[in-house]
């Protein structure tokens, strides 16, 4: 995850705000051609896939049930070593 991201204060707001399991929607935009990187994280869901209008990022949307508030932070963390990549 980012540097300056405080895992601790999202993981408190994910519990207070999210009753598990719960369906959770992932958004990340990449550089062009990132996608199957994003696609290798969530290997058994639907990946989402538009393109900006420029054609130099890919949206990606993932919905995924998870367990935890724990399983969410991992999957960003993951994610995180994505070149280029935004979350949003």
């Amino acid at each position: 995850m980012q540097k300056n991201f405080n895992t601790a204060a999202f993981k408190e707001k994910l519990e207070a705000g999210t009753e598990f399991p719960a369906l959770y929607m992932f958004k990340f935009i990449v550089p062009n051609g990132k996608e199957q990187e994003v696609e290798a994280i969530f290997p058994n869901h639907e990946v989402i896939k538009k393109p900006s209008s420029g054609g130099r990022y890919i949206s990606t949307t993932i919905q995924v049930m998870v367990e935890s508030a724990d399983q969410i932070i991992a999957y960003y963390e993951q994610a995180s070593s994505i070149e280029g990549l935004l979350s949003l």
